[in-house]
C-alpha cells in the first residue's frame, strides 16, 4: 500500500514532537512534508506544586499557530486524557478540518468539544480497526488494534512518500485482554515485511524488565480484598481504565454490591463505554448518591475518581471530610487500584493518610497486585522492534533516562546506533530513506491553564504567583498634592511575609523615602496637564520612587524579595492625573456643570448639601480608601498588578 505522490523519495518527512518527551503527558506530534501537515494527538498533563492555580499544562503551539494554513487534520490514537485532553483547547486558536480516532475516544473527545463550544471547528470521524484513512494528499493511515489500559486504542501505520513510519501510540502486548480484542501483531509483521524506514515507539516502561502483566491479572487480587471487606467498599481507579472498570462492575454482581459512580469523568466513561458495548452491566446495578444512606453498608460499592490526589477530585474531598454526601465511616475499605503517576506520589500519599485517620482500611501498593500497567515493559518493546524491524527509531513518550533505555534495548535488536535519535520537544527530525537526523528546532515549552479556562496563563503571571507563595506582598499607597508634598501618611499593608521590623517603624520609613524624593525631584516631576494647569507627572514619580522602596523592602525584610505594589494617586482637580485616562470617570461625579444644574438641585437637594459638602474633605483624611480609583497605576508588569483587590 504506498500513497500516490509526486514527491521525490529524497525529500524528508518531519516528524516534530511539541509534548512527551523529557515528561509524563501531552503527548503531541507532527508529521510534515510537501508543505502538508498531520498531528498525532494532543494531550495534556498535571500542574506541578510550583505552579499555583494551574490546572492543566499544554505544549506550546506556536508552531502550529504559525503554520494552520498547512494542517490537513489529526489522527488519534486512543481516549486518554494525555493524548486528547488539549484538542478543545487548540481548537481555539487554529482549526483542524477532520479528526479521525477510534470510537470511544470520538465520543469522549465530543463531549469535550460541546461543552468546550467547540464542535464546529471541526470534525470528528470514527475508524475501526483496519480501516484507511486519508490525511492531505501525502498521509495515508491504517488502523491496527493495540491492547492498552483503555478500550479501542490503537497504533497507526503510516504511508508517506518517503517511506512507512509505524507510531505504536501507548501499547502492550497483553494475549489475555478482559475484552478480547488482542494486539493486531499479523498487520505489524506485514508492515515489517514491506519494510518500515521507522519506528516511533512508547518508551514509558523502558526501565521495566520482562512482560508486563496482563489486565485481566488484576481481577483475582480484586477479587479477595473484595471478600475481605465486610462494610463499605469505595474503589478509585483512572475513569478512562476502562477495562478495570470493566472487572469492577463484574466483581461488584458477584459480591451482591450496588454501584455508586462518583466523580464526572467516572460517569461520563462510563455512560460513553456502555453506548458502546466496551462495559455490559444490567441498569439496576447502579444506584444514585441520594440512596447512599438508604443501602446497608455490606451491599455498597462506591467507584470515585481521585486516584491521583487530584486536590477537585471526590476520594480527595471525601478524605479532606469536605464531601457533601460521602463521609468516611469506621470500617471502610478504600482499595487504590492505581499507582501513580511521576509527580503525584506526595498528593496520593497524603490522600492515603488522611483516609487512615478517619477510620478506613485502606488497600494500595504494587505488592498488592491491584494494579497492572498499561504500557509495555522491555521484552513487549523487544517484540514490537522484532515484528517491525525499522531502518530507523525514533523512542518517545517518556523522560530521558526512559527515552536512553530504549534506545539501547532497540541496539540490541539490531538497529545500529547511528539510525537512532534521542530528542527534545520542538526538534524537528528529518527521515528518508538516506537518513535520519535532527534538524533544527521550533518554538517548545508549555502553556498553562487555570480554573477560569478562558485563557492561557502567561509565565509573567506565574511568577508572581510564585512570588506571592513564597514571598509575600507588600502595598505602598500614597496619596500627593499639587504643591509635591503627601497628603497624609502612606498606608503599607504586609502581607504573607515574616518581618522582625515593626509595622509604624517601616511605614515611617516609607514616608521619609517618598519626601525625600518629592523634596529632591519634584520641580522635575511637574508638568502642563493641557489646560495650563501645573500637576505632578505620576508616572515619573512612581519610577522614581521603585527602586528606594524596593532597595527598602529588601534591606528591612531580611532579604526576600516579596512583589511590591506601590499605588500613588493625585490629590487636586481633574486634569491633575497624567498616567491613566481610565481614572476619568470617578472626577467626572464632581464637575461643575452637573453640579449646578437647576433640576437636579431642585429634584435632589442633597447633590448640593451632602455630597458637594462632603466630597472635598473626604479626599483628605482617607487618600487610602479608594487608592484604585484615582490611582496613575504604572507598575512593570514583570512584578506589579496594581487592582482594587490588591490592596484588601
Amino acid at each position: 500500500m504506498t500513497s500516490k505522490t509526486s514527491t521525490s523519495a529524497n525529500n524528508a518527512l518531519k516528524i516534530i514532537p511539541l509534548g512527551g518527551l523529557h515528561e509524563i503527558g501531552k503527548n503531541t506530534c507532527v508529521f510534515e512534508i510537501n508543505d502538508e501537515i498531520m498531528l498525532l494527538d494532543a494531550g495534556l498533563a498535571f500542574p506541578t506544586d510550583g505552579m499555583h492555580g494551574v490546572n492543566i499544562v499544554l505544549p506550546d503551539v506556536t508552531y502550529l499557530r504559525e503554520n494552520r494554513h498547512k494542517i490537513k487534520g489529526m489522527i488519534v490514537t486512543h481516549g486518554h486524557e494525555d493524548h486528547i485532553g488539549g484538542i478543545a483547547f487548540h481548537l481555539k486558536q487554529f482549526d483542524i478540518p477532520v479528526i479521525y480516532g477510534p470510537r470511544l475516544a470520538m465520543a469522549l473527545l465530543e463531549g469535550k468539544l460541546n461543552e468546550a463550544g467547540m464542535s464546529d471547528r471541526t470534525e470528528l470521524r470514527p475508524v475501526r480497526p483496519r480501516e484507511t484513512v486519508r490525511v492531505g494528499n501525502s498521509f495515508l493511515v491504517e488502523y491496527i488494534r493495540n491492547t492498552h489500559s483503555i478500550a479501542d486504542s490503537c497504533s497507526v501505520i503510516i504511508h508517506t512518500p518517503v517511506g512507512i513510519v509505524i507510531h505504536t501510540g501507548d501499547f502492550k502486548f497483553d494475549h489475555t485482554p478482559v475484552d478480547g480484542e488482542t494486539f493486531d501483531i499479523q498487520k505489524l509483521a506485514e508492515a515489517g515485511e514491506k519494510g518500515v524506514l521507522c519506528l516511533v515507539s512508547d518508551s514509558t516502561n523502558s526501565e521495566v524488565p520482562g512482560h508486563t502483566a496482563s489486565e485481566r491479572s488484576v481481577f483475582p487480587n480484586l477479587d479477595r480484598e473484595f471478600s475481605k471487606a465486610d462494610k463499605r467498599l469505595i474503589v478509585t481507579t483512572f475513569s478512562s481504565s476502562v477495562h478495570r472498570v470493566n472487572m469492577i462492575l463484574e466483581l461488584a454482581q458477584k459480591h451482591n454490591r450496588k454501584v455508586f459512580v462518583v466523580g464526572r469523568s467516572m460517569l461520563n466513561v462510563i455512560a460513553h463505554a456502555r453506548d458502546l458495548g466496551y462495559i455490559k452491566c444490567p441498569e439496576s446495578l447502579f444506584l444514585p448518591l441520594k440512596s447512599l444512606s438508604h443501602t446497608a453498608d455490606e451491599n455498597v460499592l462506591i467507584l470515585t475518581t481521585g486516584s491521583q490526589g487530584e486536590p477537585l477530585a471526590a476520594l480527595t474531598r471525601i478524605a479532606e471530610d469536605s464531601h457533601r454526601q460521602i463521609k468516611v465511616k469506621q470500617g471502610d475499605t478504600i482499595v487504590f487500584s492505581a499507582n501513580p503517576i511521576p509527580g503525584n506520589t506526595i498528593a496520593v500519599v497524603n490522600t492515603i493518610d488522611k483516609l487512615m485517620m478517619r477510620g478506613a482500611k485502606v488497600i494500595y501498593g504494587k505488592d498488592k497486585g491491584i494494579h497492572v500497567s498499561g504500557h509495555g515493559a522491555q521484552e513487549d518493546q523487544k517484540l514490537m522492534l522484532a515484528l517491525t524491524r525499522p531502518k530507523y527509531f525514533l523512542p518517545v513518550h517518556g523522560e530521558h533516562r526512559m527515552l536512553v533505555k530504549h534506545s539501547e534495548t532497540a541496539q540490541s535488536m539490531g538497529v545500529p546506533a547511528e539510525n537512532m535519535v534521542i530528542i527534545n520537544n520542538g526538534d524537528i527530525v528529518e527521515v528518508n530513506p538516506s537518513g535520519i537526523r535532527i534538524a533544527g528546532q521550533v518554538p517548545s515549552g508549555i502553556e498553562l491553564v487555570d480554573a477560569s479556562r478562558v485563557g492561557v496563563v502567561g509565565r509573567d503571571v506565574l511568577k508572581e504567583r510564585q512570588q506571592l507563595a513564597e514571598d509575600g506582598v507588600v502595598t505602598i499607597a500614597a496619596t500627593v498634592g499639587n504643591n509635591g508634598k503627601l497628603v497624609a501618611d502612606p498606608t503599607v499593608q504586609i502581607r504573607g511575609v515574616a518581618q522582625s521590623i515593626s509595622q509604624e517603624r517601616f511605614q515611617g520609613q516609607v514616608k521619609q523615602i517618598i519626601s525625600q524624593v518629592l523634596a529632591n525631584k519634584g520641580a522635575e516631576l511637574v508638568v502642563s496637564n493641557g489646560n495650563g494647569k501645573a500637576a505632578l507627572d505620576l508616572d515619573a514619580l512612581k519610577v522614581a520612587l521603585d527602586q528606594d522602596l524596593r532597595r527598602l523592602v529588601r534591606r528591612e525584610l531580611d532579604k526576600r524579595d516579596p512583589m511590591l505594589i506601590l499605588l500613588i494617586q493625585g490629590a487636586g482637580v481633574e486634569g491633575t492625573i497624567q498616567s491613566q485616562p481610565q481614572a476619568e470617570p470617578r472626577p467626572k461625579a464632581q464637575v461643575k456643570p452637573r453640579a449646578e444644574s437647576k433640576p437636579r438641585a431642585e429634584s435632589k437637594p442633597r447633590a448640593e448639601s451632602k455630597p458637594r459638602a462632603e466630597s472635598k474633605p473626604k479626599a483628605e483624611p482617607q487618600p487610602q480608601a479608594e487608592p484604585v480609583a484615582q490611582a496613575a497605576v504604572t507598575e512593570r508588569r514583570t512584578r506589579t498588578r496594581a487592582t482594587a483587590a490588591s490592596v484588601s
